[in-house]
């Protein structure tokens, strides 16, 4: 079976899209992880199938991947890149709606860059003590459509993400999902950055939208910063996060950033 694909960039976090309207693609765990493999398929973060909205709520739908074939409620890059995906094939000039398992996502486009409205935050813990094997560890926890932990270190390079982040990640306090690890360091009084350990990829990413978008209202939450907050990522690219914040609850939460399109193909399943 050949299947054509696009291969899209947000903000380094890459991803391959098809187009899945007439309902012929079902996708395994394996063929996911296989498309993915950067030796042995195309490469790619994960992969995102454009879907009819069964339940009306959208103009679209969307099955998201992870690279490891395990499947997503959310991803803030993505989002981003689908919502291009949908306008390149139908023509869509203002803004799209998709649903996601995490909820209905509204997009709306500025030239190569993409504003996505994102569903509700929700479960923010904070001050959340995580027993590792080197010591204790204090961090914030945050759903920004997936669950997200968020610790504030002094310096972002010297993060040990892949060791750090898998401990967290895996660690009995986030069971049974598990969570994805951001290492944030404030650069300023409205600019951060972050790095990112995501969960289904099991590694560190050149950006993860819900985790800049976790990491950005945490840092508001806890560093009193204001909307907008600019966020530098590992891939080089800034994003912007903005909200409204009201008897402690976020609002109104939008993530700015570009979606590219790196080229388009055609390969056997």
């Amino acid at each position: 079976m050949l299947l054509n694909f696009a291969k899209m960039n947000g903000a380094g976090n890459d991803f391959v899209l098809m187009d899945n309207r007439d309902g012929t693609i079902a996708l395994t765990p394996a063929q996911v992880a296989r498309l993915c493999h950067r030796q042995r398929g195309i490469g790619a973060d994960g992969i995102i199938l454009l879907e009819k909205c069964a339940s009306g709520r959208a103009d679209w739908a969307w099955q998201f991947y992870n690279s490891d074939g395990s499947m997503a409620e959310m991803c803030g890059n993505g989002a981003r890149c689908f919502a291009r995906f949908i306008q390149k094939l139908t023509g869509v000039e203002n803004k799209v709606t998709f649903e996601t398992v995490a909820g209905v996502v509204t997009a709306w486009f500025r030239g190569e860059r993409v504003t996505v409205g994102l569903t509700a935050p929700h479960d923010l813990r904070l001050n959340v003590e995580v027993p590792l094997p080197g010591g204790a560890v204090s961090c914030h926890c945050l759903n920004t459509g997936v669950p997200h932990a968020v610790m504030f270190v002094p310096d972002a390079d010297k993060a040990m993400v892949q060791q750090t982040g898998s401990q967290l990640r895996y660690n009995p306090v986030f069971a049974p999902k598990g969570t994805n690890v951001n290492f944030v360091q404030v650069l300023g009084p409205q600019t951060i950055r972050v790095r990112t350990y995501e969960r289904g990829v099991e590694g560190e990413t050149l950006a993860c939208g819900t985790g800049v978008t976790a990491s950005a209202l945490l840092a508001a939450k806890v560093h009193r910063m204001a909307s907008p907050i600019k966020v530098r990522v590992q891939g080089g690219d800034e994003l912007e996060v903005s909200f409204r914040e009201q008897n402690g609850e976020f609002t109104d939460v939008q993530l700015t950033g570009p979606a590219e399109f790196v080229y388009e193909g055609r390969i056997e399943l």
